[in-house]
């Protein structure tokens, strides 16, 4: 009974967050602003984290868990690099 529910839940949960990465998706193409495309993709990475950390919990293989870590990683660094080049128009001084 358990494993049905997890399956379920783990189901709605990756539909959602697939919904969810389309959204930030049109909201890049779309944004009227710099500062908008830049924090959809920062709703973007951390939705795609979070799918593949769904996809971890349905299969039960790590190497899931270890991606979404990478990809945080690597966002969080994208985020702050474009925010940098937004305030200042440069990244490295």
């Amino acid at each position: 009974m358990s494993a049905i529910i997890l399956f379920t839940a783990v189901s709605i949960a990756q539909l959602l967050l697939a919904v969810a990465m389309l959204i930030a998706s049109v909201r890049i193409f779309v944004g009227p602003r710099a500062q908008d495309r830049i924090i959809s993709l920062d709703t973007l990475y951390i939705n795609a984290m979070l799918l593949l950390v769904t996809f971890g919990i349905g299969t039960g293989r790590t190497v899931y868990f270890e991606a979404a870590l990478v990809i945080g990683l690597l966002g969080f660094v994208a985020t702050l690099a474009l925010a940098k080049f937004l305030m200042r128009g440069e990244v490295i001084e």
